[in-house]
């Protein structure tokens, strides 16, 4: 039986695709790894939120409260994030994320990034790029839902 200490790592995926192993290892240490259990929130809608999420392993959904309902937005699944936006322009958050099953997530927050990126430039690009597509990708999914709204 070993006695070693299992630190977790940024996995290949996502937005950390492009990055290779020893970026990777890097750029963990400029955050924090995170466990989540059933029912914990990780963000509240409408607390003061400035970091990025990645999640690791796991399963969680973005819910919203919309005239008095509780709106699903979404899961958010391994490999994927949650808070780019409040990551460049800090604001209070617009959903809350719950995990539904038990889920290990990795967190940076926008001093670490930048600090991240003054050191290691090149890799923080291609990171920036990841997060930059994963915006896009979102916007343009809104849009689709906003033209499909107005079209029925």
């Amino acid at each position: 039986m070993s006695d070693t200490f299992s630190t977790p790592q940024l996995p290949a995926r996502g937005i950390l695709q492009p990055l290779g192993d020893e970026d990777r290892d890097i750029l963990s240490g400029y955050g924090e790894f995170r466990p989540v259990q059933p029912g914990q929130h990780l963000i509240e809608e409408g607390m003061n939120q400035t970091g990025l999420y990645f999640v690791i392993s796991g399963k969680l959904h973005a819910t919203a409260i919309r005239g008095g309902h509780k709106v699903l937005l979404g899961a958010v699944e391994t490999g994927e994030t949650v808070g780019e936006i409040n990551l460049f322009d800090p604001s209070a958050a617009s959903a809350t994320v719950t995990a539904v099953e038990f889920s290990q997530v990795w967190l940076i927050d926008s001093k670490s990034l930048e600090a991240y990126i003054n050191e290691y430039p090149r890799a923080a690009a291609w990171l920036l790029i990841g997060v930059a597509k994963t915006i896009a990708h979102r916007l343009r999914s809104v849009n689709e839902k906003i033209a499909n709204f107005h079209v029925g």
